[in-house]
């Protein structure tokens, strides 16, 4: 249910006209259909009289059961990619050894390309409300993974 849904859903409930509403909260009456509409919302003034009026939380009255299900949703992709980490790093680790083993280089190129794909991966399966969080490590974390990638990668090539 969204804010506009919800603050209709009180408005009715508690037997109130768009413009008696508006004289309680100190705005027009455009403004509470507008609100209504979702095509604006209350500054935190408003919000504030908006609970009070009804009697309810601002959590309960700004809370939106879809924004906790795009938080389920990023971590299910989040954790979709975090397998897709550990199997392009075992990508890595198999053509690393087959090269060394067989003695192609070619199967070098692989490697590679399995490399830079764990380290996409492993970037991605942070769930983005997370990443962005944390936005001043992404470049550090995102290095040091590369720098781990790389170390792993010569000790069994032999370079």
């Amino acid at each position: 249910m969204t804010f506009g849904e919800k603050l209709k859903k009180l408005r009715t409930d508690n037997r109130l006209t768009q413009d008696e509403l508006a004289e309680k909260l100190y705005v027009t009456r455009t403004a509470i259909s507008k609100w209504e509409t979702n095509k604006g919302f209350p500054n935190i003034d408003s919000l504030k009289l908006i609970s009070n009026t009804f009697q309810i939380s601002l959590d309960e009255l700004c809370s939106d059961e879809a924004f906790e299900n795009k938080k389920l949703q990023e971590a299910q992709f989040a954790r979709k990619m975090y397998y897709c980490a550990v199997a392009a790093f075992l990508a890595t680790a198999l053509f690393a050894i087959l090269s060394v083993t067989l003695s192609i280089k070619y199967l070098n190129i692989g490697s590679f390309f399995g490399g830079v794909a764990y380290m996409v991966f492993a970037f991605l399966s942070k769930p983005k409300y997370k990443r962005v969080q944390g936005r001043e490590n992404v470049f550090l974390q995102i290095l040091l993974k590369f720098v781990m990638v790389a170390l792993f990668l010569s000790l069994l090539i032999g370079f």
